[in-house]
């Protein structure tokens, strides 16, 4: 049976609305479904780290994003403390500064820093999604779904009339949330540390300009003889949000959370007696950190919440989210494309799951720091969050490793231009511009040979013209200049050496001088981290 699409998703939040977008700026005819009515309302998951930045750039979105905040003039510095109530006793403070954010990743990026909330970022990546061509079905659930060799079949529902249709497609990806129906249906089993906690959360309207301070978006971390729990602003002035936690082992439910309950608990967080909040929603969640066990079934993938699920500590889970979407969406791309082999799809997994163990400890450990300092002994240690977010490493097939290092981040302040690293920023000048190498990468592969490596260049193109594959070559010194030694130094390159980079901005090969026949050595390397020969190749 003839496909009708290329690739369904499922789920309409930040890892699906990303993979939906990545995929039809590529090029794919991609269809996604999601069963709310709309986008999200609720402003969760703010704030976008620079490396998504840096794929929403490549996206074409970022400057909407950032657009979308106003970090130095409303927001002002990121203050968390631990607190009886909102003003009240201070029992510990952790001062995030703006200029500190920044200091921890500027010299890794050009990229900036964002504080955009899920609501505001949905309708950005949707519209662009759509500009692309891709079909959004809001108010459509999916009832069932088969695959095969050839491709997945999807029954598809509309919530207004009930009325039935079935789709063929040649992937799905799954991005239905962290109680995914496709993971389960699919027996995918999921390890981690589990349940944390479990909240009512409670986003509400009210003017607290005589509790907090003009312009705050700090953040607290309320330890009340009454209850315990989070309190939040948000990017709009008088809406915000306050999570209190209750115990299910304890009997407690949700249910007894009446909006009469909530109103009085609001009060006493921000020690406003006399306050009258309006209540925008009310929904019962759990803080948990759990990670599948394969990432992969098939023709299906798991992408955000779906695949890992993470506290939202750090604020890095809707990043992932949007690192997964756009890590299936050029894969998938490729292989829909006939560049790449079924075998690229395989690294996925293997990738992501890499990221989602530093995010998930990452998070874990600012958890015992922040709520729960007696379990703070038993979760995993902080590795840094410029190491985690600018400095990950990339084990899998998609990538011709050069050591058996085991470890997993390294510091991006000091690169090395190793491959499974993020390929560094340099400033170099393209044409008489200063640009970042950032910019170079995200349309396709990119070659960078040293100012000797002319033969590396013409054996790139060449290979690349045969094996069918979008591929910009740049040798030093023609067109692109390293006036500094930024670059050289950086990606530990020599005269007549090369390098190869991934759509991902992520290095894939590396050869740090000449090789007796380019040709054949670089032709081995990218066929290799394609798909299209056995691995062995690429060091033969």
């Amino acid at each position: 049976m003839e496909p009708d699409v290329d690739v369904v998703v499922v789920g309409g939040a930040l890892g699906g609305l990303s993979s939906a977008m990545f995929l039809a700026r590529r090029g794919v005819r991609v269809l996604l479904v999601e069963r709310h009515g709309s986008t999200s309302i609720y402003p969760k998951a703010a704030g976008q780290n620079p490396r998504t930045m840096e794929l929403l750039r490549i996206g074409g979105v970022a400057d909407e994003v950032m657009a979308a905040t106003d970090i130095r003039g409303r927001q002002g510095d990121f203050t968390i403390k631990v607190a009886e109530t909102v003003g009240g006793r201070t029992l510990h403070t952790f001062a995030e500064s703006f200029e500190e954010l920044v200091g921890a990743t500027e010299d890794c990026t050009p990229m900036p820093w964002a504080l955009a909330s899920q609501d505001r970022v949905e309708p950005i990546l949707l519209a662009q999604a759509e500009k692309h061509g891709a079909d959004i079905r809001f108010g459509t659930e999916m009832t069932d779904f088969a695959q095969d060799d050839d491709g997945v079949t999807v029954r598809l529902r509309t919530v207004a009339d009930g009325a039935e249709t079935t789709v063929r497609a040649r992937y799905l990806v799954a991005a239905d949330g962290p109680r995914s129906e496709i993971r389960e249906r699919l027996g995918i089993p999921r390890h981690g540390h589990g349940s944390l906690a479990h909240f009512v959360g409670i986003i509400f309207e009210a003017d607290l300009s005589a509790v907090l301070p003009p312009g705050s978006t700090g953040w607290y971390y309320l330890q009340n003889p009454a209850f315990t729990g989070t309190f939040g602003p948000t990017d709009r002035p008088d809406r915000h949000t306050f999570y209190v936690q209750y115990d299910p082992a304890r009997g407690e439910r949700p249910e007894d959370y009446p909006p009469e309950r909530c109103e009085e608990l609001i009060r006493l967080a921000v020690g406003a007696p006399d306050l009258r909040p309006v209540l925008l929603d009310v929904q019962a969640w759990e803080m948990a950190a759990y990670i599948a066990d394969r990432w992969r079934d098939g023709r299906i993938l798991l992408v955000g919440d779906a695949a890992k699920v993470t506290p939202p500590t750090g604020g890095m889970g809707g990043n992932t989210a949007v690192g997964d979407g756009f890590d299936v969406a050029w894969k998938l791309a490729a292989v829909v494309a006939g560049e790449a082999g079924e075998g690229l799809l395989d690294s996925y997994g293997l990738e992501r799951a890499q990221v989602a163990r530093l995010v998930v400890d990452e998070s874990l450990s600012i958890y015992g720091e922040r709520m729960a300092p007696h379990l703070a002994d038993s979760l995993p240690r902080a590795r840094g969050m410029a190491e985690v977010l600018m400095g990950f490493r990339y084990r899998s097939g998609a990538v011709v490793a050069e050591d058996d290092d085991p470890e997993p981040v390294e510091d991006p302040l000091r690169p090395t231009g190793r491959p499974g690293f993020r390929a560094p920023h340099a400033w170099v000048e393209r044409d008489g511009a200063r640009v970042s190498t950032i910019e170079l990468y995200g349309d396709g592969w990119v070659l960078i040979a040293g100012p000797e490596g002319k033969a590396w260049g013409e054996a790139a193109a060449g290979a690349a013209r045969d094996l069918g594959v979008r591929l910009d070559v740049h040798v030093l010194g023609a067109g692109l200049r390293d006036p500094d030694g930024e670059l050289t130094r950086r990606y530990g390159l020599g005269p007549a050496g090369a390098t190869l980079v991934r759509p991902d901005g992520v290095v894939a090969w590396r050869s740090a001088g000449a090789a007796p026949d380019p040709g054949a050595a670089f032709r081995a390397a990218l066929a290799t981290v394609l798909s299209r020969v056995p691995a062995e190749a690429a060091h033969g």
